[in-house]
């Protein structure tokens, strides 16, 4: 029996190498600049113009000189922890920088970007055998008990390394590789939009496509702590589309409700959000993109926000019509947030058909 041939893919090997170069690299909330510059030396020859803004949003221009203006945008941060306390003990307590899981925290292994560069150490935790003596009820992991070990003995050990109150914490576990074409790793919420949208921008240049707009190709920061990177750039660009991607729940894992968020599932294509800031007319065009190609989509709905950067393009200065085209994914805000490469793809392939039917002339009024 014939088999059918597998879909050759839009991205080269040396596309998946700067992802797992850029997943590795840590780009926590407020000190994402390395990861940063890594994204714009990726860029750059894809695009005519790169520029950033006082914060580190980091941006490349196709196309600078026209006056109608469409944003592709994501963000560039991940969650993390502060060093908040050190006790005399040489035991780290920390903050939360972003929405970071504490019930994940315990054994794991840590970064701390000191001021000596990077400390290796580990959220220690005690052995189940005495967290549950006496019949009392088991120690739960929470930010206020939680500690890094980095092997010093005192306070005056752990400031010796170059540990200061602030420094920040990011959780070691890198890239990987799974069956079945899934990739797992940390910060694919949301660098993996970051990837996506720069390979947009690669294949215009590579296929040679000319836009009869500005085309902005945005990477912003400080998403994880409220939107605070989009708002920022939003006014700063003033744009007159802005299509956003980032990640969303894939719901067909245990202990997540679909009554409540609805269906998706990993492979099966990106997800089309409905929801109040979502602009009916763009998504229209998204959608119709998408079935002109033969691109899956799947759908969500927001009762108000959409929690993401949309909120932001969609309410900035007078108002601009915006989208968010979401890639599904499993084990969000973990050390191994789970994705699939065809939806990888397949949302690369949405953003780019929908750029080549997008013109000034584009009609995204409601009257």
């Amino acid at each position: 029996m014939a088999t059918a041939k597998k879909a050759k893919s839009i991205l080269s090997e040396q596309s998946y190498s700067f992802l797992k170069n850029y997943i590795n690299n840590p780009s926590p909330t407020g000190f994402e600049s390395s990861g940063q510059k890594l994204w714009l030396e990726y860029i750059r020859p894809h695009v005519d113009t790169v520029f950033t803004d006082p914060y580190g949003t980091a941006v490349g221009v196709v196309n600078p000189n026209a006056s109608f203006k469409v944003v592709i945008e994501a963000h560039a941060d991940e969650i993390s922890w502060f060093v908040n306390y050190i006790s005399p003990e040489g035991l780290i307590y920390l903050k939360r920088n972003g929405g970071v899981d504490h019930q994940i925290a315990p054994s794991m292994r840590v970064n701390i970007h000191g001021k000596k560069g990077l400390v290796k150490a580990v959220f220690g935790w005690p052995a189940i055998h005495t967290r549950m003596g006496g019949g009392e009820k088991e120690t739960q992991p929470k930010v206020d008990n939680l500690f890094l070990d980095c092997g010093a003995r005192n306070k005056k050990e752990v400031e010796a390394l170059g540990i200061h109150v602030g420094a920040v914490v990011t959780y070691e576990q890198g890239y990987e590789e799974l069956a079945y074409d899934y990739l797992i790793g940390r910060a694919f919420d949301n660098r993996i939009g970051g990837f996506m949208i720069a390979e947009v921008a690669r294949m215009l240049k590579a296929n040679k496509k000319k836009l009869p707009f500005a085309l902005y190709v945005v990477n912003a920061v400080q998403e994880e702590i409220g939107l605070r990177g989009a708002e920022m750039i939003a006014r700063r660009i003033k744009p007159d589309v802005a299509i956003i991607t980032d990640v969303t729940h894939d719901t067909t894992t245990p202990m997540i409700n679909k009554l409540v968020e609805g269906e998706c599932s990993c492979g099966k294509g990106p997800s089309l959000t409905y929801g109040p800031a979502v602009h009916n007319k763009l998504l229209d065009v998204i959608q119709a993109a998408g079935v002109k190609n033969k691109i899956p989509l799947q759908y969500h709905a927001v009762s108000r926000s959409t929690g993401t950067d949309t909120d932001s393009f969609a309410y900035a200065n007078d108002g601009c019509p915006s989208a968010l085209i979401s890639i599904p994914l499993r084990y969000m805000h973990t050390t191994v947030e789970m994705l699939h490469k065809l939806d990888i793809e397949n949302t690369i392939k949405l953003m780019y058909e929908t750029l080549l039917t997008i013109t000034p002339k584009t009609k995204l009024s409601y009257f």
